[in-house]
């Protein structure tokens, strides 16, 4: 619990406020209202295939890095120098596994051709996300909070002058190029960041290093293989299962987009919260007070949000789409209640990876995956993009429980039950008045933001944030 982590995160959920939720929905939902369902479907799942490999490109070394250069600053020169080389080694084995998983899938020609392009640009994204995290180990967090955001600026004046001068005869892959475009330009400029804090740089392939990396890296690349399994698998089995498989997963990303924005602000904390949980557990202080802080910050809007756009599921859909708005808010109803859980693990599982329980999560993430293959083979067939979004919440909830319970063990947290009591009485609150908004409130838009309104008038009311208390974490002058 710091000054500069508030600090920090005021500018960085102000930069992504502003940036994020415009590409998302300015530009990305754009895409899919002029291409239609069923085209956007083809990419979502292609794009989501590409994502459940590309560990094979980091295997867990962007998360032990930004632990390891937060506790030891002086390494990033000898780390960076040989980690850099043993990125495109990895790039090499990442494009050979998709291409093995789409021949085994059965991908035509077509799909295998976007899929390479896809994966070139996660290769980029991922030399992007290993950098930032030599920035944001060394501290640097309004340099990173600006690289978080560059690529997403770039596309968005790239797609946005394509919309506007080419709209009728916009192709999806003009996309897909725009983010190579700028992806490549954001990896310079972290690059160009990188070098003016070090000395030194140059590109080393030192096999001894190589393994002494992945052998410390494995269990954060088994972690990450085994989380983005469960979160994005749902979109490749429901093309895969259904015989309109593109257009069932339009309308799954239909739903899918709103959540993907709403975790962005709990994706920040994450961000932040890893080098300040790993830099105050290797000092020995408390962090106590730091998780009970977040988890109010992150936990009471997510509820708000989550219950609120449930409610006005048909609203928020047909103010957003131009096709399918019964199927999508039926599923984006199941989708955006994940938020909640999310929220919760990215506090409690940040905690445990700065605090180096990977088998404790490695266990957690495995039984998730087993538990959402299961409920999709089975729910899918069925119930299509629907049954897919149940399973998604299903196994979220279980995931993040059970994350919580494993954190209390091992920190040895009291449950507080003011607290706790604060938090279900606020909740129900919330599905109460909210419910009632929606029903008697006849004019939409001021039913849904009076919603709004009263969770966070209900939060101060009920003490779960407190401006007084951020007012002290401000005025703290102790350095990190």
């Amino acid at each position: 619990m710091r000054k500069k982590f508030i600090i920090n995160l005021l500018f960085l959920v102000s930069l992504n406020l502003l940036i994020k939720p415009f590409w998302i929905f300015g530009i990305d939902m754009q895409v899919q209202n002029m291409v239609g369902s069923s085209e956007y479907g083809f990419y979502f799942a292609l794009f989501n295939f590409s994502l459940l490999f590309n560990i094979f490109l980091d295997l867990g070394i962007t998360n032990f890095n930004n632990r390891n250069i937060a506790r030891h600053n002086q390494l990033i020169s000898k780390h960076f120098s040989n980690i850099i080389g043993l990125k495109f080694l990895l790039g090499l084995l990442y494009f050979t596994i998709i291409l093995i998983g789409a021949f085994f899938i059965g991908y035509n020609e077509k799909q295998i051709k976007f899929l390479l392009v896809l994966a070139g640009n996660q290769f980029l994204l991922s030399l992007i996300m290993y950098m930032r995290s030599n920035i944001s180990g060394l501290q640097l967090f309004k340099t990173d909070s600006l690289l978080s955001v560059l690529d997403r600026l770039l596309m968005i004046i790239t797609v946005g002058f394509l919309l506007l001068n080419f709209r009728e005869n916009f192709k999806i892959e003009w996309l897909v190029y725009s983010q190579s475009i700028s992806y490549i330009l954001t990896s310079l400029t972290a690059f160009l960041v990188i070098k003016a804090k070090s000395i030194n740089l140059k590109l080393n392939f030192n096999l001894h290093f190589f393994l002494v990396i992945l052998k410390k890296s494995y269990p954060y690349a088994l972690l990450v293989l085994l989380m983005t399994s469960y979160t994005r698998i749902d979109s490749v089995m429901i093309e895969r299962l259904l015989p309109d498989g593109d257009t069932q997963a339009g309308i799954y990303a239909h739903g899918y987009r709103i959540l993907d924005a709403s975790s962005q602000y709990a994706l920040l904390f994450a961000t932040l919260l890893l080098p300040m949980f790993a830099k105050m557990l290797v000092n020995k202080e408390n962090i106590v007070n730091l998780v009970k802080i977040s988890f109010l910050l992150l936990v009471i809007p997510a509820i708000t949000v989550a219950v609120n756009f449930s409610l006005f599921k048909n609203d928020i859909i047909y103010a957003l789409y131009n096709d399918h708005i019964k199927e999508s808010a039926k599923v984006f109803e199941i989708l955006i209640l994940g938020f909640i859980p999310i929220s919760v693990s990215y506090i409690f599982g940040t905690l445990l990876t700065a605090n180096g329980n990977l088998k404790e999560l490695n266990i957690i993430a495995g039984a998730g995956v087993i538990l959402n293959l299961t409920l999709n083979f089975i729910l899918i067939p069925k119930f299509k993009a629907h049954g897919a979004a149940s399973a998604s919440l299903i196994t979220l909830t279980l995931t993040a429980l059970t994350q919580v319970i494993t954190a209390r063990k091992i920190f040895n947290f009291k449950i507080r039950f003011k607290l706790l009591s604060g938090i279900i009485i606020f909740s129900v609150w919330i599905i109460l008045s909210s419910y009632l908004s929606s029903i008697y409130l006849t004019n939409r838009p001021v039913a849904f933001f009076s919603s709004l309104i009263t969770g966070a008038v209900s939060a101060f009311a009920l003490k779960l944030i407190d401006l007084k208390m951020l007012y002290r974490i401000l005025k703290y002058e102790k350095n990190t």
